[in-house]
């Protein structure tokens, strides 16, 4: 079955930025939980990148289960100004391990995930100093000391 994703970014809601970052039990607890309970029987996986203001989120799945999870995401309140980043196919899973977890990272850390490069979620093998990684590198950065923790509360 082949594998589809999405990436996107936006701003949070004034109730969600006013609330402090890395707070557990919180709004933004309460949605990823719900995300991730439904992403569950969707077959999606993904990650919501937060740094109390803005938003980056990488979801994947099989198409019929990320379109209506996505659709979610277009209809919440607790964002807006919502830019898609890349859509399409990918060739596997890169985040099989969480239905929805949220992770919080410096505001300069998601500048560079929102402005890389995301064109057909590419990856690239022994990235030369010289050429910039892709969003997909700088995601998976980002994630890969979460990833023993296979939780989908906060951190």
């Amino acid at each position: 079955m082949p594998i589809r994703a999405v990436v996107y970014t936006s701003e949070a809601a004034a109730d969600i930025a006013a609330s402090r970052l890395g707070q557990t039990g919180g709004r933004l607890c309460g949605i990823v939980d719900d995300a991730a309970r439904f992403n569950r029987d969707a077959g999606v996986t993904g990650v919501l990148l937060f740094d109390g203001a803005r938003f980056v989120q990488y979801m994947e799945g099989p198409d019929d289960g990320l379109q209506v999870a996505y659709s979610r995401v277009l209809g919440a309140s607790s964002h807006g100004g919502l830019i898609e980043l890349q859509r399409g196919r990918v060739g596997q899973r890169w985040l099989p391990f969480w239905p929805m977890r949220w992770l919080p990272v410096e505001p300069t850390e998601l500048r560079r995930v929102a402005g890389a490069d995301w064109t057909g979620f590419v990856q690239r093998e022994g990235t030369g100093a010289s050429t910039s990684p892709t969003g997909m590198e700088l995601l998976r950065a980002l994630v890969e000391p979460y990833t023993a923790s296979p939780s989908t509360e906060s951190p």
